[in-house]
């Protein structure tokens, strides 16, 4: 199984959602690869089919002044926030090639996040009940998706270092006792360096080709739809 990497620098939510999707219905025609998509979004809080706007803490006004964006949308679980400094991953697979198994596929993402934080020496969990990676009980990466005729869309945001003051504007995932961490904070606590973002994302490449089995023809690409349109 060959599976392309597409590296898209920082994308607003909704042109990274036309791209999946229209990457969708490439894979389900079998007009393109499986593709991994890596990017970063500006600051936007989306809300998945779980969720709700009661979880947004402050005024709409307050997000509009700070330019931040609320967008609905088609993913699984409830409600998070995205900016600057996480590392948010699309795979655009097709599970008829792997499992079909969302199950399997929610947990197979854990696995990619928890091994990659566990490189850099950051010891990553399950906790029960609740979906994405913690560490000593706050959460890291989170993880919602779609499947479409077995065709998988959005992914998950792993937090490198991002203004972790952004989540006291909402309950993340929904729940009102969750807190965040990164990267950042807990290489602070330790007084150790922080790793380069491009190293972070090497090795969740690495831990993908390890957990699916896929030989990944790396691109590197950056700009528009119209510029992927090829894929």
């Amino acid at each position: 199984m060959r599976c392309v990497v597409l590296n898209l620098g920082t994308k607003e939510y909704l042109e990274a959602l036309d791209i999946q999707r229209r990457l969708v219905e490439l894979r389900r025609a079998g007009e393109c690869d499986d593709l991994l998509l890596l990017l970063e979004h500006p600051p936007v809080i989306t809300i998945g089919r779980s969720g709700g706007l009661d979880h947004i803490l402050i005024s709409y006004d307050d997000l509009a002044r700070q330019g931040v964006q609320i967008v609905e949308t088609n993913r699984g679980g409830n409600i998070t926030y995205h900016g600057p400094g996480q590392l948010v991953g699309y795979p655009i697979l097709s599970l008829e090639n792997l499992r079909k198994d969302a199950h399997w596929y929610l947990r197979s993402l854990e696995s990619v996040l928890m091994e990659t934080v566990k490189r850099f020496g950051i010891p990553g969990e399950r906790t029960k009940g609740r979906t994405g990676v913690w560490v000593n009980g706050e959460k890291i990466a989170s993880i919602g998706v779609a499947i479409r005729h077995w065709v998988t869309m959005h992914g998950f945001a792993l937090n490198i270092a991002p203004d972790l003051r952004h989540f006291d504007w909402i309950n993340p995932c929904g729940y009102d006792d969750a807190v965040m961490t990164s990267f950042a904070k807990l290489r602070s606590a330790e007084e150790a360096e922080l790793p380069q973002y491009e190293d972070v994302k090497a090795n969740v490449v690495r831990e993908v080709i390890q957990q699916f089995g896929a030989q990944f023809d790396r691109r590197m690409v950056e700009g528009k739809w119209g510029e992927l349109s090829n894929v």
